[in-house]
C-alpha cells in the first residue's frame, strides 16, 4: 500500500526534484524554471491548492485547486508502480468530476488518463509561447 498525505512546506524540494529531473530527461520540454524556482513555486502552492504526496520518501505527487477541481500538476518519479494510481484514486474519493492538462506530446501521460477514465476535451495553446500545446481531459465518475 502506497502512503498518501497532504504535503508539508519540507516535502517541496523532494517534489521539486522529482519535476526537475522530469524535464531533464523529457527533450520536447524546455526548461523555464530552474530547481530553485521549483522549490519556491511548490512551496508557495502549498498556501493555494491542496498538494497530496505519495511515499516516505516522497516518490510522486498531486497538486489540486479543490474549488475548480482541476489538477494542476501531477508527476512520479517513476512509472509502473501505481503511485500515480493511488494519487488519482485519492483523489477521486468523493468526487464525481475532475480536470486535467495534459501536453500534447505526452502520449504516455494521456494513455494513463485515458485508462483511468479521463476523456480528451479541447487542445490549447501551452501557458507560454515556448511551452507546448496542451490538452484539457476530464473525468466523471
Amino acid at each position: 500500500m502506497i502512503l498518501i498525505r497532504l504535503a508539508r512546506p519540507a516535502d517541496a524540494p523532494a517534489c521539486a526534484r522529482i519535476v526537475d529531473e522530469w524535464i531533464e530527461a523529457t527533450d520536447w520540454m524546455a526548461r523555464d524554471i530552474d530547481y530553485d524556482g521549483l522549490v519556491r513555486a511548490l512551496t508557495d502552492g502549498m498556501a493555494k491548492r491542496r498538494i497530496y504526496v505519495a511515499g516516505d520518501p516522497v516518490v510522486g505527487y498531486l497538486a489540486f485547486q479543490p474549488e475548480k477541481a482541476h489538477i494542476t500538476g501531477f508527476y512520479c518519479a517513476c512509472q509502473g508502480q501505481g503511485i500515480g494510481k493511488a494519487l488519482l484514486d485519492n483523489l477521486k474519493e468523493n468526487r464525481d468530476y475532475l480536470r486535467l492538462n495534459t501536453h500534447v506530446p505526452n502520449v504516455a501521460a494521456q494513455r494513463f488518463y485515458r485508462r483511468e477514465g479521463f476523456v480528451p476535451v479541447k487542445e490549447m495553446d501551452g501557458e507560454t509561447p515556448e511551452a507546448p500545446r496542451e490538452l484539457r481531459m476530464e473525468w466523471r465518475a
